[in-house]
């Protein structure tokens, strides 16, 4: 069977360092959403499952301007593995890959995104990091079977760090795998790049 790659955004961040709502905030001309779900879809994942809070309706609303399938977690406090966990139960059976894409990574590349789909294929068993500069970074692919044992007292880091044997670095020279927008400063650096690109 053809290997499948789908994808998880995690949305459902309650932005406290931000002081705002990091998903609707505007990067260019598109939310920060946006610009993720656009690398997601324009890089390749067959399906993507958006998770957000259970108030997050403002941000499921603007997930819904795009392709994709809208789901709740039900804890306000969760961190990435609860998200990660609810997006998982989402999932179509026929995935083999999942790309897990916090939302506060806006910047990644549609070909980094194919570039990690790419990879899976490859290697269906790796879990796969993409690196800029020999920084780790965001999304990370995980291997289906891998990401389902994920369990309610695990995170993602103890699966990566469950058997070093499996892992597989990608790097790339996408800075957007390294750039992180969790306070009001971060968000004005990658504004700013932006309007670089743009220029």
């Amino acid at each position: 069977m053809t290997a499948r790659v789908g994808a998880i955004l995690l949305a459902a961040g309650l932005s406290r360092r931000m002081g705002a709502c990091k998903q609707l905030l505007p990067l260019g001309e598109k939310t920060v959403m946006a610009h993720c779900l656009e690398g997601l879809l324009a890089g390749g994942a067959k399906e993507v499952i958006v998770v957000v809070g259970p108030q997050g309706d403002a941000v499921a609303g603007e997930a819904r301007r795009h392709p994709v399938r809208i789901v709740r977690t039900t804890d306000p406090h969760g961190d990435m593995a609860c998200s990660a966990r609810t997006g998982r139960e989402a999932l179509s059976p026929t995935v083999s890959g999942v790309l897990i894409a916090p939302c506060d990574h806006p910047l990644v590349s549609s070909g980094t995104v194919a570039g990690l789909i790419a990879a899976h294929h490859r290697d269906p068993a790796a879990i796969i990091i993409p690196t800029h500069a020999g920084r780790r970074g965001h999304p990370t692919c995980f291997p289906r079977s891998i990401l389902d044992e994920l369990d309610d007292t695990g995170t993602l880091r103890d699966l990566i760090r469950h058997d070093p044997g499996r892992l597989c670095h990608l790097e790339t020279t996408d800075q957007g795998v390294v750039l992180d927008m969790d306070t009001p400063e971060d968000y004005r650096r990658l504004v700013e790049i932006c309007v670089k690109r743009s220029t």
